[in-house]
């Protein structure tokens, strides 16, 4: 009696413990995951909705470009700047994967080119090779822009002033030509941009610090004024000596002396103003802008692609080729060098009385 008392015990103390495993089994593996990981179908539906739309900081892919570009040209075909433009687009080219076609729009010293570019559709497709007289421009004449009309993508040059003359001219050295323009006020004329661009205040401000005059006759840009100076209708040009590189390497013409303050790696044996004694240092720039309205993720995705083409090996050995100096600026280096580009020349317009 005493064993079979304990083996009834001992049957349902056995059956208590599998009750109890079997019981932590169902919590373990059935119930419990559930609670904790499972969401309702709805909530699950809102969690897959949220996770499509960007995060804080990450970069949103946009629909650009979405059709071919345009680069205007403030200048002439066959000029500095034109060729800037032309080498530039054909590089970016390969990497926008679309053509980009460069138009000349020429005028007004480089006034009609510069406001078409600030007054295009703002979405990117549109950009001006802007040049320095887009800055200097609005201190000088009424033009239907302001350098805050023009919002910045990259620069890629700097160039300074040069005294070119003819090779078959009288005049070896920049003092026998200043000598001669002294004893003769007003007879030596001089051009290479429309007036008050950046060569006629490069040659009014060597006036004003050798305090001799000169005469400006505009052009619509460097290669007209060369031609004209070949021509004997001109006694010398100011443009950058790569404008006028062919013809001095031919023999043509003669540079007297650069406007920077050190010598040029393709002029080596051209002194500067300063060596001459005279304290001038003075240039053009160029860059690539999009009307200011333009949104800001196209100006990264412009500048980017824009970048590419100026670290290509062949618009760098093209540039060299066309003594061009190569000077990058991003976004925001550049806007505020166009700001300041813009207060410097309009003290150097009223102190020369260039102002209408």
């Amino acid at each position: 009696m005493k064993e079979g008392g304990f083996m009834s015990q001992r049957k349902w103390f056995v059956l208590w413990v599998a009750l109890l495993v079997f019981s932590i089994a169902v919590f373990a593996f059935g119930c419990g995951p559930a609670t904790e990981t499972e969401a309702p179908p709805e909530e699950q539906g809102e969690g897959e909705e949220e996770a499509d739309e960007p995060g804080e900081g990450e970069e949103v892919a946009i629909d650009f470009p979405t059709q071919d570009l345009t680069i205007i040209c403030p200048w002439a075909a066959g000029g500095g700047t034109d060729a800037v433009a032309r080498v530039l687009a054909a590089e970016a080219e390969k990497v926008f994967e679309r053509k980009i076609l460069v138009e000349n729009r020429t005028g007004g010293g480089g006034a009609v080119g510069h406001a078409e570019g600030a007054s295009a559709t703002p979405d990117g497709h549109t950009l001006t090779l802007t040049t320095v007289e887009m800055v200097i421009l609005p201190h000088i004449q009424d033009v239907p822009y302001t350098v805050e009309d023009h919002k910045a993508v990259i620069r890629v040059n700097f160039d300074p002033a040069a005294v070119t003359v003819r090779a078959d001219s009288p005049w070896e050295t920049l003092d026998d030509f200043l000598a001669d323009a002294e004893a003769n006020p007003g007879q030596y004329r001089a051009s290479g941009t429309g007036a008050g661009g950046i060569w006629h205040l490069a040659m009014a401000a060597l006036a004003q610090e050798v305090g001799v005059e000169f005469t400006w006759i505009p052009s619509d840009g460097m290669a007209p004024a060369v031609t004209d100076l070949l021509g004997g209708h001109l006694e010398f040009v100011t443009g950058s000596p790569a404008e006028v590189q062919s013809q001095v390497e031919a023999g043509e013409l003669r540079l007297l002396a650069v406007m920077s303050d050190e010598r040029l790696p393709n002029f080596p044996d051209v002194p500067t103003l300063q060596e001459e004694g005279i304290d001038l240092v003075i240039g053009t720039w160029r860059g690539l802008t999009v009307p200011r309205e333009t949104p800001d993720e196209v100006v990264e995705v412009l500048h980017e692609k824009f970048k590419q083409a100026y670290d290509s090996s062949e618009f760098a050995a093209t540039m060299n080729e066309l003594g061009l100096g190569m000077a990058y600026l991003p976004p925001e280096e550049f806007d505020p060098f166009m700001q300041q580009s813009s207060a410097e020349f309009g003290e150097l317009v009223e102190i020369l009385g260039l102002a209408e």
